[in-house]
């Protein structure tokens, strides 16, 4: 039966995520310097302190990080004293964080493989993180993004790969998910039933019991590996 639908993750599979969280943390403190002094250094403990207590406070903000990182620096200003103005800062200290967290280095075949792989089936992006796929200037390779921020529940919860199959009207087993973690991507997507290709830049070992489909080191093997599709 041939693939209709295929899905991917974003982070770390179609570019390396790390670089741009620390250079965005960077940005982050360098604007809080300038613009909320009494803030001080925020020792990253600090802040895993008041992220533990927010989650425990409400456990759903785990789905939701870019909320649960806008809470995190409401309560450090409002600590810090800036009470009145706390929303503004907390929102304008946000979008800093995000606005460089999207500056990205793709990984140097993603534009190619998905301008090819865009003309043969339906693109969509499921994804647990924050990155927005419009800002990144790669949306018009998918019909659909699906991120956990808006679904209330992410990977490797089988709901947001029954989204996907559900917008794109894909049955599972015409459906295909790439990803490069063992439990959120391909365990994730094989329990919704859709096949499953991990993508492995480093050939890592595969050590979890639930195989993949197949794996990929490149994203520019996935048009040659699904043209073999069995």
């Amino acid at each position: 039966m041939s693939l209709q639908l295929i899905t991917f993750d974003l982070d770390d599979t179609l570019w390396d995520v790390a670089p741009a969280i620390e250079t965005a943390e960077v940005e982050l403190r360098r604007w809080m310097a300038e613009h909320t002094p009494r803030v001080g250094p925020l020792p990253h403990e600090e802040l895993l302190a008041i992220r533990s207590a927010l989650l425990e406070q409400e456990p759903g903000l785990k789905h939701r990080i870019s909320e649960l990182r806008r809470r995190m620096l409401l309560q450090v200003v409002q600590d810090a004293g800036y009470t009145a103005q706390a929303e503004q800062l907390a929102d304008s200290a946000f979008e800093v964080f995000l606005h460089a967290r999207h500056q990205l280095d793709l990984f140097s075949d993603v534009h190619s493989t998905l301008s090819e792989l865009s003309q043969h089936f339906q693109l969509a992006v499921i994804t647990n993180g924050n990155a927005d796929v419009r800002r990144i200037g790669l949306a018009h390779y998918f019909q659909f993004a699906l991120c956990a921020e808006d679904l209330g529940v992410g990977k490797p919860d089988p709901q947001p790969f029954n989204e996907a199959l559900r917008r794109a009207g894909v049955a599972a087993e015409r459906a295909l998910h790439i990803g490069d973690h063992p439990e959120d991507d391909i365990a994730g997507a094989q329990r919704a039933g859709l096949n499953t290709v991990w993508f492995n830049p480093q050939g890592k070992d595969w050590t979890a019991a639930h195989q993949p489909d197949a794996q990929v080191q490149r994203l520019a093997q996935l048009p040659e590996l699904l043209r073999n599709w069995r």
